[in-house]
């Protein structure tokens, strides 16, 4: 049997998404061991509740286990999903409501920006450990990472253990690419696309059909469309030349020329504090799934298409060949990025394992917008793993969003609120260190 472990299974929307398509596939019947860890023991056993309900709806013949002993969930796992969230809700709260003090605007606040920066900070010990728990007790699984912020966690995974099987999962470019098809009236299957980057931050450099670029067709579209053109996304594909797979919310605070200027926010109007709000959808939902299981009612989800997640390991499991966006180490992937990043590329996914497609070099103003991107990425990274205070306030200087905003007395400030108010989170060396150093 197959041994897929949930690290994060509390995480129930997502975990019933990819079980739903797991137990779902004729071909895995009978060969799925699922393993569900949580530290909420309310939310374990939700997910208990709920892999078992699946398992029955299914007819899937899965053995479902569930405990708050990492180790027994990873011990002989071919599969480990991380879907944590290190915090919960206060600990985004206050990565909202701290900077917003001080001035500083966000909108969803878990890749850059000061909330990306202190939920890297948090998330890391914990994705170091649980790396470092994969070598001993599972050794050849893969670690599916869910949680944000993704280039930073995948990396610093690739830096601090010897874990190198690793790859990072998002929607992003996926959602992009059908939105593109959809503006121009096209079916998704008769579009070429290549796109690549970092997560959160990466670009569709080829958008063809039959050869033909229908960058030219999307501007038509454009033109005729003010409201879309009246987004951080849009602006950034018109003076960069490639369409960002990133939704405006999130764009508009890795770059310096929209949050911090009252007029662009008016203009723009960027939809502030959206990361807050969509924590608050997370509670209601599994509020509501709660509610269905106790009623009895059918929970398997039924969607057009595989969960990511599902669709490495069904791949995997069964030969079946696909291509997936991953976030995977830079080893030649895209030339003019550093060795040491995570970057995002398609890659081929069967019964052999993981095969990511060199991008080659990225055209140079996204190159640089991405290293620009990694700067911070680094530091947050370093922070963790030298236990370097200063190494918190470099990042946050180097933010684009925040240097834009604040004068630098006042980023430290706003970072030694931030590692007061997080301190249970993070390593005692930076907690440790003095406030400005």
């Amino acid at each position: 049997m197959a041994k897929v472990a949930f690290v994060g299974a509390g995480n129930v929307e997502l975990t019933r998404k990819i079980l739903s398509d797991l137990m779902s596939s004729p071909e895995l019947v009978g060969s799925l061991r699922v393993a569900l860890h949580d530290i909420d023991p309310g939310r374990l056993a939700t997910a208990e509740t709920l892999a078992r309900r699946l398992d029955s709806e299914t007819g899937a013949g899965a053995v479902v286990e569930a405990g708050a002993d990492r180790e027994a969930a990873l011990a002989g796992a071919d599969f480990v999903i991380c879907q944590i969230d290190v915090g919960g809700y206060e600990a985004s709260l206050a990565d909202f409501e701290i900077p917003r003090r001080y001035g500083v605007r966000q909108t969803v606040g878990d890749t850059l920006g000061l909330g990306g920066i202190f939920r890297g900070l948090r998330a890391i010990p914990v994705l170091l450990g649980l790396a470092r728990d994969m070598v001993r007790l599972c050794p050849q699984a893969w670690l599916l990472n869910y949680t944000d912020p993704m280039a930073t966690l995948c990396a610093a995974v690739v830096a601090g253990t010897p874990l190198r099987r690793v790859a990072g999962l998002c929607h992003s470019v996926r959602d992009t690419h059908a939105l593109l098809a959809d503006l121009i009236g096209r079916e998704l299957r008769d579009i070429d696309f290549l796109t690549a980057g970092l997560n959160h931050q990466a670009f569709v450099l080829r958008f063809e059909s039959g050869g033909r670029s229908l960058y030219g067709d999307l501007d038509l579209v454009m033109a005729d469309d003010p409201e879309l053109r009246g987004h951080a996304r849009a602006e950034i594909y018109r003076r960069f030349g490639y369409f960002p797979t990133e939704s405006s919310e999130h764009a508009a605070e890795y770059v310096p020329w929209f949050l911090p200027h009252e007029k662009e926010v008016l203009r723009l109007d960027p939809p502030l504090n959206e990361g807050l709000r969509r924590r608050a959808r997370k509670l209601d939902a599994y509020e509501r799934l709660r509610g269905a299981l106790a009623a009895g009612e059918p929970v398997l989800a039924r969607w057009k298409h595989f969960e990511m997640a599902s669709e490495v390991i069904h791949s995997m499991l069964t030969g079946t060949p696909r291509e997936v966006q991953l976030t995977l180490p830079n080893d030649g992937l895209i030339a003019n990025l550093p060795a040491g990043a995570c970057v995002e590329v398609p890659a081929l996914v069967d019964g052999t394992g993981i095969h990511p497609v060199p991008v080659g070099a990225l055209p140079v103003q996204l190159a640089a917008l991405n290293r620009t991107f990694l700067n911070v990425v680094e530091l947050t990274m370093a922070a963790v793993l030298e236990e370097r205070r200063s190494a918190v306030y470099q990042a946050a200087m180097l933010d684009p969003n925040t240097s834009a905003t604040l004068p630098l007395a006042a980023i430290e400030a706003v970072c030694d609120d931030l590692l007061r108010a997080h301190a249970a989170y993070l390593p005692a060396g930076i907690t440790r260190g003095e406030a400005g150093r």
